[in-house]
């Protein structure tokens, strides 16, 4: 991995949020991609759990974000200013004594609003509620936002998640597949009207068929993404995306 980073084997792509009530493009979620060359790609499945267990995942981690918003930044000289982008942290590099800094280090390098970059965490971070609650009102203190990431996998208590300082709940895409035509989805509407309640957005992932996107807009849903919207795009096929979006919209 080591390697990967210094020979630039790494990529990211992107893949298009889009405002389920005006159907505009909102922003992307930046997601890392390993070509390996010699064992082709590397599935993420597989890279992320082995660069946490040797702490690698501070360096991939500090590269992705900084790739991904100087990218951004890019499209938003050009024309897309209302772009945003997403990026996954790992609980390791939340607990990094220099995270806060790196964050800092990278809006100012790559001269991206604050506003502009969104922060992905796992729900598992909430069981350390003193720590997290520390971390996510500095990084609301920088103007970044935050999203608990696959929200209702965890163990979330109800009252840690009312007063951390977050901006989104990311409802896990095990429960949208799990929308079907019977409407047996109290889970979902349970989240949705959860993180209304709490003035948060809620983001739909996974989102594969007609039906999941029209559930998710009568109950109220904010954003989605998925391959029913749009799969994962490298930055050349993103672009041609950003076109042809901004034309017929």
């Amino acid at each position: 991995m080591k390697r990967a980073l210094e020979e630039n084997q790494f990529h990211l792509v992107y893949q298009p949020k889009i405002d389920l009530k005006t159907g505009q493009l909102n922003g992307v979620e930046a997601l890392l991609r390993w070509h390996h060359p010699r064992f082709g790609i590397i599935s993420p499945m597989e890279l992320i759990p082995a660069a946490e267990e040797t702490r690698m995942i501070i360096d991939i981690g500090g590269w992705v974000m900084h790739e991904a918003c100087k990218q951004v930044q890019e499209w938003q000289s050009v024309g897309h200013s209302r772009l945003n982008v997403a990026v996954n942290v790992s609980v390791i590099q939340l607990e990094d004594d220099d995270f806060i800094a790196s964050v800092k280090r990278v809006i100012e390098r790559t001269n991206l609003a604050p506003a502009c970059l969104e922060l992905e965490i796992t729900e598992s971070i909430m069981q350390n509620t003193k720590d997290t609650k520390m971390i996510l009102q500095q990084l609301k203190e920088l103007g970044v936002r935050t999203s608990i990431d696959d929200f209702g996998t965890g163990y979330s208590s109800l009252h840690v998640l009312q007063h951390l300082p977050i901006d989104a709940l990311k409802i896990d895409q095990s429960f949208i597949k799990g929308l079907d035509e019977s409407g047996a989805s109290p889970m979902v509407k349970t989240i949705i009207e959860l993180g209304l309640n709490l003035d948060l957005d809620i983001i739909a992932e996974g989102i594969e068929t007609d039906f999941q996107l029209q559930f998710l807009k009568q109950n109220g849903c904010t954003l989605g993404q998925g391959y029913l919207l749009s799969k994962p795009l490298d930055g050349a096929n993103f672009e041609r995306y950003l076109k042809a979006f901004s034309a017929i919209h």
